[in-house]
């Protein structure tokens, strides 16, 4: 069974169609690497696979279940990494995963692990607003994976990330995290290598759908000219 399926998805904001007619289907441990400018519909894709905005027309499983009718069934089997960063900047990095932890009935201890997996321990202790944003990064992609979910949605994962903390993240968001992924990307080379499957969005259209091997570069750079 497919983690993802999607079939005549539209979405509007008023007048204006985000996303018109999206069709996909993607296999469990696979990822997509969704590319196209900004305001071309991708971070209202991932919105509406995380459950968080409701489809004006056509049909969406995930993970097996409905959207939106079934959206109480996988939220907890989803973790979101979204262009903003989704945490308290008053609270310190233990307290915004201790808080994620009791949504999702997790354990003191893994609190502990995902700060340690993204070097933070040593800084979990001050407010987030004391933190540079590439920290910041870090902990939100610990709140991400804080409840080991099975399927990651990532908007710009490495945003503000140097060379040696994109290293530490690529075991928890990376394909080597197993994980079925959904990414969102501006780097043609960089996503088409970590890519199974892309998917090419222009004006909230699908330019674009094919198994990444037989992607080129070139045509991901069309896509923003």
């Amino acid at each position: 069974m497919a983690a993802l399926e999607v079939e005549g998805l539209a979405r509007h904001y008023g007048e204006r169609e985000a996303l018109s007619d999206v069709s996909l289907s993607l296999e469990a441990a696979r990822t997509l690497v969704v590319f196209g400018p900004n305001g071309a519909g991708k971070t209202t894709l991932l919105r509406v696979l995380a459950t968080l905005l409701r489809p004006h027309a056509g049909a969406v499983r995930v993970l097996g279940s409905s959207l939106p009718g079934d959206a109480w069934a996988v939220r907890g089997r989803i973790g979101l990494l979204a262009h903003e960063p989704l945490l308290y900047r008053e609270l310190t990095a233990r307290e915004n995963l201790r808080f994620h932890a009791r949504l999702h009935d997790v354990a003191e201890e893994r609190v502990e692990e995902v700060l340690e997996a993204v070097a933070i321990s040593a800084r979990a202790s001050e407010p987030l607003r004391n933190l540079s944003r590439g920290m910041v990064q870090r902990v939100a992609v610990a709140r991400a994976v804080l409840h080991d979910p099975e399927l990651l949605l990532l908007d710009e994962p490495y945003a503000n990330l140097d060379p040696a903390a994109i290293e530490l993240v690529e075991p928890l968001i990376g394909a080597a995290s197993g994980r079925t992924r959904v990414v969102c990307s501006h780097d043609p080379g960089g996503g088409l290598a970590e890519a199974d499957l892309v998917l090419g969005l222009r004006a909230g259209r699908t330019v674009l759908l094919r198994d990444a091997a037989a992607v080129q570069p070139g045509e991901i750079a069309e896509l923003y000219r």
